[in-house]
């Protein structure tokens, strides 16, 4: 899953949210430099990515999406997915999309002094470009995407991705909404059950 969704599953706790959007660029044991709360974020967020890269029905999403992308088809799902979250947010969360998003920047912006270097750089262009909110639409994930093609080493083919989207829009949607519920499940098990110790 993508930024919206890692923010969603943290809930209303500032220090999850804060250790979802820096957990990529904590490597390794370095989530033990940061406070619990936030180190506990980080975990999450590596449970999450775990258990959408290991789950049956991502699986098919990405098969269907490698022919065509390759190694890049996990990427687009991602993507893809935090696409039907957003465009069905009012299903999931009381508060309007673009008024959490805001929320979310000021929450980010009011600890990035102490983010890694790479988050620190993402947020401004993230609260600009309003990326949580541009998920809501397919030309938005297109606009995502062709960004993320322009920094890859090789050619990935990115950039054409929202005509995959659209061609089977239906059938990823169908499998999102079979995905979410487990996630949603999953992920708050692991949060209940966290331990400190175990990590």
């Amino acid at each position: 899953m993508n930024f919206l969704a890692h923010f969603f599953l943290a809930g209303t706790s500032h220090d999850l949210l804060i250790g979802n959007f820096i957990a990529d660029a904590v490597k390794g044991s370095k989530h033990r430099n940061y406070p619990e709360g936030i180190r506990k974020g980080i975990l999450m967020h590596r449970f999450i990515d775990h258990y959408t890269d290991t789950h049956p029905v991502v699986t098919e999403t990405k098969k269907r999406l490698r022919p065509e992308f390759h190694h890049y088809a996990p990427v687009i799902s991602d993507v893809f997915y935090d696409h039907f979250l957003a465009a069905s947010w009012e299903k999931y969360h009381p508060v309007p999309l673009h008024e959490y998003s805001q929320q979310v920047y000021a929450i980010l912006e009011s600890a990035a002094e102490h983010f890694p270097d790479k988050s620190r750089y993402m947020l401004p262009f993230m609260k600009k470009h309003d990326w949580l909110g541009t998920y809501a639409h397919i030309e938005g994930i297109h606009s995502v995407l062709s960004g993320m093609a322009r920094r890859t080493p090789y050619p990935s083919r990115m950039e054409k991705a929202s005509i995959a989207l659209r061609a089977d829009y239906d059938l990823y949607r169908l499998e999102f909404e079979a995905f979410f519920p487990d996630l949603v499940l999953s992920t708050q098990t692991f949060v209940d059950g966290y331990q400190s110790g175990q990590y």
